[in-house]
């Protein structure tokens, strides 16, 4: 599931596996060009199996105190030390308790509008127009009051649970985003206030260096098993 934090009044959560966000992308107007696919291993084989070109890399992970603590730690050294960000990254803020799936998986969207297929007047379309020119924060209130955002989640997140949870249950999990933008690897959260630049990469290396990454979260949680990684391929 997806879970993270959020200034307004709580979704029912996303269930993390590519069928729903395939369906996701189907009926938020995505007329080709992507796919989700599970990440079933983060070295050898299972890697070898993941549709190429990768276009982003979802990672849904335990926000264990670990994590918060180098949340915090994170966020002083970039105050520190300003890091470079693209002006052309696109990064939203997440308003509405365990909409990170979603959040997350428009993230992937938005940064590689160039490379995705939609269908004219689609909801999805219309939000990213919308969207531009909009700081993160505005662009996170203008996801909250778009009615087919809201009912896309909605209604996958009912369609995607075996055990439907409450709005208001408390969920440890959150989505988050690896996108390739301008030459280097970006992280985008909605509970950040900025995106987080991890380096040199390109179309080529983004899924290998998401999974650098990846394994970096996992290493500060290593007795915990509830990592899912899926990736959002290019398709004809």
């Amino acid at each position: 599931m997806s879970g993270g934090s959020g200034g307004s009044s709580g979704w029912v959560p996303l269930e993390a596996n590519p069928e729903v966000l395939n369906k996701y992308l189907e009926r938020g107007g995505v007329a080709g060009g992507c796919r989700a696919v599970d990440v079933l291993g983060l070295e050898g084989e299972p890697l070898e199996w993941v549709p190429r070109p990768v276009l982003a890399l979802l990672l849904l992970f335990p926000c264990s105190e670990r994590y918060e603590t180098h949340k915090r730690q994170e966020s002083q050294r970039i105050k520190d030390h300003p890091q470079h960000v693209s002006p052309n990254v696109f990064h939203m803020r997440q308003t509405v308790h365990n909409a990170c799936g979603t959040v997350a998986l428009l993230h992937c969207i938005a940064n590689n509008a160039d490379k995705i297929q939609l269908q004219d007047g689609c909801w999805l379309s219309k939000f990213l127009q919308d969207a531009e020119g909009l700081d993160a924060v505005a662009r996170g209130s203008l996801l909250e009051n778009c009615a087919g955002v809201v009912s896309t989640h909605l209604e996958l997140a009912i369609e995607g649970q075996s055990a439907l949870p409450n709005a208001d249950d408390p969920v440890y999990h959150h989505f988050v985003a690896f996108v390739h933008k301008d030459g280097h690897l970006y992280e985008l959260d909605g509970r950040k206030g900025f995106p987080v630049n991890h380096g040199v990469s390109s179309p080529d290396t983004v899924l290998d260096d998401s999974i650098r990454v990846c394994k970096e979260f996992m290493e500060r949680d290593p007795t915990d098993v509830n990592f899912t990684v899926i990736a959002l391929t290019a398709s004809e």
